[in-house]
Parts: C-alpha cells; structure tokens; sequence
C-alpha cells in the first residue's frame, strides 16, 4: 500500500487537537485548545475558516450539515456547517464533555463527560436524551454501532462498556485499560471505533495493541499489533470498506493493518515525532488526515485499497527453490536497516526485498517488509500470494462488506495469537486509611487512634498529626525534610516511611511519644535497593514491608526482631494489638480479577501464624480498598465494590460480608471512604465522598455511621430479617471470646445482652414455624436455643396443642441437659486436676477453705431435705399448669397418666424458679487454670468496661458472710490425720490423667502444664462411655472409703443421741458427695416420681 506522508502545517495553538473529513471529503474540519473550529478546503488552504466555540475545543463530529463540538463551557454545541452558524446547545454537563461522535445516519449524537456520564442525543430534539451511568472515572471516548443497537464507551476507570441504548442497560464490559483520575493523565484516548457495515467488529485500543471484540457474543476475537508500534495507541479509525483499520498514537507512528490477514501493509511516523490525538480516513479511502499535540495537521495520501499490488503477491516456485530463495531472504532481511517505516521512503509496499537474481520470486514479501515466519513460504499452498487486499472480496450489501473472508487457501498465522482471558495489571502497594500519594494535599492516614495530614507543596513539605483523645498526645507539627510517603499512628507512636533515592536510602522513622526516656525518636536505614512499601504499628512493635518481598519487625524502641520473606509483592498489612495482618499478591489475576493472599500472625509470647497464606476473596472484577481491625480486633476489609468482609473465627477463620456501601450511594460516582469499624456497638464509621473516591483534607470531612447488614435472601420477609439479625448477632459476638483467651477483660454485661437477643430472636422464629405449621423447622431452631429457651419453647408448643413438637423437644431438652453436666464435670476435672498440681502453693489456704466447706455442710444438712422436697412440688406444679391448665389433677388412686414432659429432666438451671425453695449444694471452689496474665488493655475508642473479678468478688463476699452467720460455733481445729481426710477425692479423670502423664509427656514433651490438661481432656473424652465409668467408678470406691473412716473416727468423739445422728449425717454426706462425682445423679433431683 505505497503512500505519500504529505509535510505536516500549523492548525492550532499546542495542546490536543481533533480532526475529520466532512460527508463529501472536499473539506478537513479541525478544532484545538484555541477553542476554534477551522475549516479547510486542503492541507495548503491558507485562508481556512475559524468558528470560535469556546476556550477549548476537545472534540468535534460532523455529518449532514451538523457541526458538534465539545466545548470547555460544559455543553455539546450544534452549528450550520460550511457555515458555520450557532444552531443551539444540543446537552449540558456538570464539566467538560471529553468526546461526541455521531450515528452513522446523523440522527443522534453521542457525548462523553469528566463527569461519569454519557448522553445519546436525538438531533432533532435535544429533549429526547438518554444518559447512562456506570463508570467510576471520566470518560474517554464513545462510538455508534452502526445498526444503532449498541454503544460503547471507554473510561479512566479502566472499562469499555458496551450498552444496549433502547434498554439502557450494560451489554458487557472489558476492565482492559490502565486505570487514572482524569483524562489528562491517561496514557491514552482510547477512541474507539466500530467497523462500517454491519458492525462485527469493535476495535479497542490497548497499549500498544488493538483488541478486536465480536459483535454479539462479545467474544475477544483478534488483536492487530505490530513490532516497531511498541508505546500505547491513541486512535484507531476503519477505513470506509471496513477491510482496513488505522492507527496512531504516542511517539507519532501511524500504522494500517488488513484486518483479514492480520498485517501491516503500512507504517510512518509523523515527522517530530509528536504524539497523533486525532485520525480520519477520506470517504473514497484513499487518504488518512491526522493531528498531534502540537496543533499540527498531517494527511497520508495515496493510499490503495481498490485491488491487489505487488507488495503482496507471490508467484509460484519448486519447493526446493522456494526455501532456497527464503534463505536469501532471511539473510537480507538480517541486513536491513532497523528503522524502517520511519519515512515514507521506507514504506514496505514502496521497497519489497528481493529474492534472489532471477528474480521470479521478487514479491514473495509479507506486506510487514518483514519476514517472519519460514513456514509461511515452504510450499504453495500456503504461500501469502493468496492473500487479496482488493474490494472485491466483499458485496454492496452490509454483512458482506464487513465480514471477515477466509481465503480461499488459509494462511499459515506468521506468529501465535493468544485467544484466552487476559492478564489483569497486580494492584499496587498502599497505605490502608491514605489518600493518593499524588495529591499535594492529602490523608497519609486516618484510623481510630488519629489522623496524619500531609502537605506538599511550593510553600511547605509538612506533616500534621491530630489525635482524636488529646489526652493520647497533644497535635504535632512535622517537617518532612525527608519526603515522608507513608504513614502510621498508634496510642504508642507515628511511624513514617519515605522512598529511596539516588543519593538516599529508603528510611523508616518513628517517633516514640509514649516512652519515658528523653529520646523519642529513632530512625533505620534499609539496605540499597530495597524501599518500604507498607508499615503498621502494633502493641509494642512495628512492621515494614519491602521491595525486597520481606517483613521486618522491629520493637517500638527501635530494637530489629524477627525478619521473614513474603510469597510475594505486598500490598497492604494492617496491625492491632499482638495481630499482624499482612496481603500481598500470591499470583497473577486474569479478567479483571487480583490474586491475593492473606497472613494473620500472632505476635504474642507464643509467636504462631494463625491464617497460613489462603485466597482473599474479592468481588468480581474488584481490587482491595481499606485493610485493617475492627476496634475489638477482628480482621476485616473492603473491596472497590464496597463489600466489607469481616473474618469469622468460628467458623474455621473463613470471611463472611457483612455490610455492602454501595447500597448506601445515592449516585454511581459516590463512594464511602472507611476510617473504622466497630463490633459493639455496631458501627461502620466511614467519610461520604461525592462524585469522588476520596474526601478532601479541607474543610475536615463529617464522619458518617452506616449500618451492617449480611446478603442472606429474602431479607424483606420477617422470617429474613430475623434470620439476618441472629447471625449478624452470633457473628459480632465472636470477639468476646477471643478477647477472653487473649487475657483481656471483657464487658460480661454486654455480652450476657447479645446472648439473650439471640434466644429471643430464635423464639421469635420459633413462634413464626408454629404459626406456619413448619414443626421441623421448629426441631432445628430448638437446637440453636439454650436449655432455658428450649423449655419456654415446650411450654409454647404444649399450649398451642403441638404434643408430638413437644416430645421431640423434650428429648433436645435431656440432651442439652446432658451435654451441660458433661461440660460441668469437664470443668470440674480440669480444675481439680490443674488444682492438683498447683496444691503445693497453696496449701495452707485449701485447708481453710476445706474447714469452711465442712462447716457449712454439717450446718445445711438438715435444710437439704427439704429444699429436695420443694423443689420436686414446684417442678410438678409448673408442668401441670403447663399441660393441665383448667382441667383436675388425677385422683391419687388412679393410675398415673404418661405425659409428654415425663422424659424430660430438669437440672439446675431450674433453681432460680424456686425463690426461697431453699439453696443448693454449693459445689466445691473451682482452682484457677493459671495465673491470669496482667491485664491488657485494648485499642479501640470504645473503652470496654466490667473485669470479671470485680463483678464475681463481691456476691462471694456476701455469700462467705451469710455462711458465717448461719455456723453455730467453730469446731476445735482438726488434727493432721484430720487434714489428710479431709483431702477432696479424686475424680476418674485424675486417675486416668496419674497413670497416663507420662505417655501424653513422652509424645509431647514441649507442653505445659494446662495444655497437658487439655491434652488429657480430649483423650480422656474419647474413651468410651464403659471406660470413662470404670475409672468413675474407681474413683468412687476410694471416695467411700475415705468417707467411712472420717465419720467413724466423728463418730467416736461424740456419744449417746448425737452419736446416732452423726452417722445418719455421714451416710448422707457419702450420698451427697456420690452425687457430685456421678454426672447422671444431678438430673435425679428433678425427675418425676412416678411411684
């Protein structure tokens, strides 16, 4: 395709310029940041005509005597052209329209804006618009379908939509593009084009390729490149047949390919190597105009797209010959001069490479001038003479004419086309709380603890930190000298990181308001070639990840710790209290989705890795936003789609999204930027941005509250919203107890609250599937509830006449009855065995507690009976007015009827019903499982208050005084034989844990003492039940013995009736303590006499 690049004349004033031919070709229209519009009947016209339009033209569009321009004034005006008369303002935006183009007919008109938006407007009524909304950023370009169907639009955001226009509606969508903040900062206008005729294809460009997408199946179908083109691609523009398809961009190279053939059968450069910004072919096609950023105008003329030539025929050759002259051509090619395609002398059609010296084979050349593949000329068949260039390939009709042909012998492809889904660009390391580091004014940080402003600009290099409690630390003001990108505050410090440089290394400071000492600062240097990318702070501790994909920790003192390598590039890592959260990228992510993976470290004592590298699940097409701990210290983060995820530890460390900001937008641009979240109360605390991602620094942002909601279906339905609160519910209760194992002192008060939420949200359920006659549903939720709830839930299935609900119940009921004394002797025993191993430290205070024990059972003796006895009527009579309301009790001479509860036992969690029935054994103290650690006090603004000690010392205080008073007298102090007596026994899981220490030891010998204990406990639980009650009983034969011999030798130091009495007492006292040890014996008290 040999052309002739005409020289390039001045049309406007430097900056971005667009340019096109008018329906005829006898005119070029151009417009530029002057804000004219001219008018040229050719590249030579010295006396164009000039239409001002406004400070700024950005883009203009031209067809059946219309004129639209996109102006700097915020409107798409419409002129009369030639001449160039106003004829209105066809639509407004709130900024500048970036693009407009017309319908291939010219009765509508298409516009992108800055401000997110794109507008369909009919000519001839400019009431009649469409808009559509849906990206997140300006928008770069728009096109036509030429059958009016769709259209499509390219965005900062990184998106080529494709919209239905009748519906409105996304067709699809393409996250292909680098993404930015403003048109004026992107790589590349991305002007889209979409192939005359019947539209198959749209030609999207990307980098330095163009993307053919397949119309309807919006299949990626082809990608055009070539190898000198190799900086990214501004416009693309298909020629009138729709066989061809130009292109230029930065750098200044102007490139055409045959869409058939995939080749390039042209290439220049614009002269100084400016960047193209405009491009249009002639109707006849046969001359491309261009423009670049310097207001020139260029024209490619001679350009032939009517038949065949040379550059791509081939004649037919002996195979032999034909690799021999390959040979030939290969060496020369070798030879040639790398520049080519640099000059219009340098065309590849204008300078086909010879052969050989016959020359018969001296058009054997691909239309690149470039051989590139050797099978492409092994045998005839396959040689690239079969390849046509001309018209007459295609019909007069549509889909003729823009169909891709195959030839009739297929060519074998010079090179392999990936077809598959497309890598997507890994997201770059941030600083979750932190505003772009480009800005001049921006937040390096924003938490719970404070906020870190930095400043950037001619008049100050400044950091600003404010702290939300000015009791933390009063507000400071700091010079950055150093050029400070990254920043972090805790209630113990600010850490700040800066980048290398040439001269400088990437340095880490912190500055230790907290310490005691004089020094509160102190700074390190990392080693050459290795930059901070993320850094957090923790409780006593501060981390910073590397370049380098490596993890250094460092005491708040500035004392170098532990040092590890990451699977890969970081990208973000939030820290709370001993929780180091780190997210980095562990592969690469195709179609618009990033592989991260996740660490959570535990940096305590016992240093341990809590979640070993899994996925991080994003939304589709998605990348991460925020990272970081709620105020209690759940992990948690937000995606760009605004779902935030919250982990759930009792459910294996899995994520479950909790809260979704996007539903709480009011516009497509507007986002929610988070600076916290807490558990109790339920708060997401986050800053409303309008039209933008991030707030300003001034004036200060108001914090606003949005509320947490899961995705669970049907949330309309009452039955959904109960559903969706009780496990919000058991969700946001989970840090109690990981708070509790972690030694820090929690609110029992509020969390005793979310437990009976919980159990009245399930009678709530509970009483909706009686309505709705779901009585299994009803089963399932009678599981859920505690043993109380479950008895409300009998009592409300007897009185609704549900009998057989109410026998399924009472067996939950038994079983939950069971399995809470089973956990009871499992505490008993790991306290009487962790007690056992800690009696030689406090033995004298046992014995105490030992003599008071005794004490206050010989004073209740005579009381026990009758609180039995109480117990046992009020048991019964609450039944009965359960099942038995208005109707007389049978006749004592009667059979008793079998009732449903009849199976049902009750247990101690019934006592409270009694009143003054009487008090209950009180159980022997349970021994501490270790010395409780000092306790810690927690991060978070919400101060947590109510330490169990304080709540529990004061009703044993009252409890011990009131025993006091009911002792009679003191008995005289028991002899050393006494003492050993009076020894608690020992439970069948002690004797069990005697004789296998050693063997649980010899497996692990690294464990401690409670971890022994549980160690045990698990063994020892699954035993089976004939095992467990042997050692149970073993027990108890010691227990018998023990208590023979303390009531014979009582018994010997009283005389006459009192004698008598002591040992009615220790036959009592033996039953008593039978039934303490034996789990089975505590449901008996409640039991139904059925004599």
């Amino acid at each position: 395709m040999p052309c002739e690049r005409m020289p390039m004349r001045y049309g406007h004033s430097e900056g971005h310029t667009d340019v096109c031919f008018d329906d005829s070709g006898k005119f070029i229209v151009s417009c530029g940041s002057d804000g004219d519009v001219r008018i040229w009947e050719s590249l030579d016209d010295d006396d164009s005509k000039s239409i001002c339009v406004g400070e700024k033209a950005y883009s203009l569009a031209l067809k059946n005597g219309k004129l639209v321009t996109a102006a700097s004034n915020n409107t798409v005006q419409i002129h009369t052209f030639p001449d160039g008369d106003p004829d209105g303002i066809l639509t407004r935006f709130t900024t500048n329209p970036t693009h407009v183009t017309f319908n291939s007919i010219g009765s509508r008109v298409a516009a992108g804006s800055s401000d997110f938006m794109v507008k369909v407007v009919e000519v001839s009524d400019s009431s009649q618009q469409k808009v559509f909304r849906g990206h997140d950023a300006p928008v770069l370009s728009v096109t036509f379908d030429p059958k009016d169907e769709f259209l499509a639009s390219a965005s900062c955001d990184g998106s080529v939509v494709v919209w239905n226009i009748e519906e409105q509606t996304q067709a699809t969508s393409w996250p292909v593009l680098q993404k930015t903040n403003d048109v004026s900062n992107a790589k590349s206008l991305c002007r889209l084009a979409w192939q005359p005729g019947a539209g198959k294809l749209l030609a999207v460009p990307v980098d330095s390729k163009v993307h053919l997408y397949e119309r309807g199946s919006w299949d990626h179908v082809s990608t055009l490149s070539d190898d000198l083109v190799t900086q990214p691609i501004n416009a693309v523009a298909w020629s009138p047949s729709g066989q061809f398809l130009a292109a230029g961009g930065v750098g200044g190279f102007l490139t055409v390919w045959d869409v058939d053939s995939k080749l390039c059968v042209e290439r220049q450069k614009q002269e100084k190597g400016y960047t193209v910004c405009g491009l249009a072919w002639h109707p006849s096609g046969n001359q491309i105009v261009y423009s670049d950023t310097q207001g020139s105008l260029g024209l490619l003329d001679g350009l032939s797209t009517s038949s065949s030539h040379p550059s791509t025929k081939a004649t037919k050759a002996p195979a032999s010959k034909v690799a021999k002259d390959y040979d030939d051509l290969f060496d020369d090619d070798d030879d040639r001069l790398m520049d080519e395609g640099l000059s219009d002398t340098n065309s590849p059609a204008k300078n086909p490479v010879a052969g050989d010296e016959d020359g018969d084979d001296d058009d054997v050349v691909p239309a690149t001038g470039r051989v590139r593949n050797r099978g492409a000329f092994l045998d005839d068949e396959n040689s690239l003479g079969s390849l046509k260039l001309g018209l007459d390939k295609y019909g007069d009709d549509d889909d003729a004419g823009s169909a891709i042909v195959a030839p009739a012998a297929p060519a074998v492809p010079l090179r392999p086309v990936y077809e598959g889904p497309m890598p997507t660009p890994p997201q770059k390391a941030f600083q979750s709380g932190s505003t772009p580091a480009h800005l001049t004014h921006r937040f390096m940080m924003w938490n719970s603890v404070g906020i870190v402003r930095g400043y950037n600009d001619e008049q100050d290099n400044a950091i600003d930190v404010e702290f939300h409690d000015s009791a933390v630390h009063h507000a400071m003001h700091l010079t950055n000298s150093l050029g400070h990108s990254m920043a972090d505050v805790s209630q113990e410090a600010v850490l700040l990181a800066c980048p290398s440089t040439d001269e400088l290394a990437s340095k880490l400071q912190c500055l230790h308001f907290s310490s005691w000492d004089t020094n509160k600062e102190w700074m390190v240097d990392l080693p050459k070639g290795e930059d901070v990318k993320a850094l957090c702070l923790g409780q006593g501790w501060a981390a910073a990840a590397t370049s380098a994909m490596m993890l250094r920790l460092f005491s708040i003192g500035g004392i170098q710790r532990e040092i590890f390598s990451l699977p890969g590039p970081v990208v973000c890592m939030a820290g709370h209290g001993e929780q180091l959260l780190i997210v980095y990228h562990r592969a690469t992510g195709f179609d618009g989705d990033q592989a991260l993976g996740v660490q959570l470290l535990q940096l305590a004592q016992r240093k341990r890795q809590v979640i070993h590298g899994e996925p991080l699940p994003l939304s589709r097409k998605s990348y991460l936003s925020w990272l970081g701990f709620t105020a209690e210290g759940t992990p948690c983060y937000i995606d760009s789609e605004g779902v935030v995820r919250m982990l759930n530890r009792s459910l294996g460390n899995t994520w479950t999204p909790v809260c979704n900001t996007r539903e709480s937008c009011k516009g497509k641009s507007d986002h929610y930027w988070v600076v916290g979240v807490h558990e109790n109360p339920e708060q997401l605390r986050c800053i409303p941005c309008k039209g933008s991602r991030y707030p300003p620094t001034l004036p200060r942002p108001a914090v606003a509250i949005l509320p947490f909601k899961l995705p669970l279906c049907q949330t309309t339905t009452e039955k959904g919203q109960m559903e969706e609160q009780f496990w919000r519910s058991v969700l946001f209760q989970n840090h109690y107890s990981f708070l509790s194992s972690s030694g820090y002192e929690v609110d029992d008060q509020a969390q005793s609250q979310a437990e009976k939420k919980q159990q009245e949200l399930l009678m709530k359920m509970f009483a909706l599937s009686c309505k709705l006659e779901r009585e299994f549903r009803c089963v399932e939720l009678a599981e859920l509830m505690t043993q109380n709830a479950v008895t409300l839930a009998i009592r409300y299935a007897s009185r609704s006449r549900r009998m057989a609900l109410a026998q399924r119940l009472s067996e939950i009921a038994l079983e939950k009855a069971n399995q809470m004394n089973e956990e009871e002797f499992v505490e008993y025993s790991q306290a009487e065995a962790t007690g056992y191993h800690y009696n030689n430290r406090h033995h004298q205070e046992e014995e105490e507690e030992q003599r008071e024990e005794l004490e206050e059972e010989e004073g209740r003796d005579m009381e026990t009976e009758d609180a039995a006895e109480n117990r046992k009527r009020l048991f019964t009579s609450v039944v009965v007015s359960v099942l038995g309301s208005g109707r007389s009790s049978a006749s004592p001479g009667q059979p008793r009827v079998t009732n449903v509860l009849d199976s049902m036992t009750s247990v101690k969690k019934l006592a409270p019903l009694s009143g003054s029935a009487g008090k209950t054994n009180k159980s022997p103290p349970l021994k501490p499982l270790a010395p409780r650690p000092k306790a810690k006090t927690q991060s978070t603004l919400m101060q947590m208050t109510g330490s169990k000690t304080a709540n529990k010392k004061a009703p044993q205080n009252v409890e011990s005084a009131e025993d006091k008073m009911k002792q009679p007298e003191v008995p005289p102090t028991p002899s050393p034989v006494d003492n050993a007596e009076n020894k608690r026994p020992k439970t069948g899981f002690q004797l069990w844990l005697e004789e296998n220490r050693k063997s649980i030891v010899a497996d692990q010998p690294d464990l401690e003492e409670t971890d022994i204990i549980k160690e045990a406990m698990g063994r020892f639980r699954i035993l089976s039940a004939e095992e467990r009650l042997s050692w149970t009983e073993r027990a108890k034969g010691q227990t018998v013995d023990a208590a023979d011999l303390k009531k014979r030798k009582r018994a010997e130091g009283e005389g006459g009736a009192e004698n008598e009495n002591a040992h009615v007492e220790a036959d009592e006292s033996v039953a008593k303590k039978k039934k303490s040890l034996d789990p089975s014996s505590k449901l008996s008290a409640f039991a139904f006499n059925k004599n």
